[in-house]
């Protein structure tokens, strides 16, 4: 597809005249500190989606989750996310070792709005912090500590558009992750049920 370079949009003025400004509610909402109403939503989250990027400025989205609660907040500018078992691509990690900046998304189950935080993160290999997050006995290796710059809670229309936590409007035909990376992988020359039996052994035997 070639784009049509006339239709883009160039500056700041232009996006401004086609959208207009942000409402004075939208634009005084962000605080720069956890305050009370910010950690209850941190404490009650159980999944936070991380952007970061690397020092060539190509980003990268991730998802973290674990029952509400696994978020520490340790002080009311900083918090630490246990970075669990995955397969060991460490995308975010290494992004953040090469450039800090970090934004989050965190939702609630059922709850429309969710919650946006920008701010630095460090990896950190503390074992007093990582034990404090200990789940079956199993203490994180690494954390990904926070340190805030924005808070502000995200309006609700996306998930509303959406119909994200109606069932109803659920696909009951899901793509089949097995497959899809059988066929991203071809190169390993490896089958859908041997790659579906990987799946589930991770999934049940090394969440943690």
């Amino acid at each position: 597809m070639d784009i049509n370079t006339q239709s883009l949009v160039h500056s700041v003025d232009e996006l401004e005249e086609l959208i207009g400004q942000p409402s004075p509610l939208a634009k005084n909402k962000v605080i720069s500190y956890l305050d009370s109403h910010v950690i209850d939503f941190l404490l009650k989250s159980p999944f936070v989606i991380l952007s970061t990027s690397d020092s060539n400025g190509f980003c990268d989205a991730s998802p973290r989750g674990d029952a509400a609660g696994f978020i520490k907040v340790i002080d009311d500018h900083t918090f630490i996310i246990p970075e669990r078992p995955g397969n060991k691509r460490l995308d975010s990690i290494r992004n953040i070792l090469h450039n800090p900046k970090i934004g989050l998304l965190f939702l609630i189950p059922g709850l429309n709005e969710t919650l946006r935080i920008n701010g630095s993160a460090f990896i950190t290999k503390d074992r007093y912090l990582l034990e404090q997050m200990n789940v079956t006995e199993k203490t994180p290796k690494l954390g990904i500590i926070v340190k805030v710059d924005e808070c502000f809670v995200h309006c609700a229309k996306a998930f509303i558009r959406s119909n994200l936590w109606d069932s109803t409007s659920w696909k009951s035909e899901l793509p089949n992750a097995a497959k899809i990376l059988v066929t991203h992988a071809k190169s390993l020359q490896t089958n859908v049920k041997k790659v579906q039996e990987q799946l589930e052994e991770s999934y049940t035997k090394r969440l943690y």
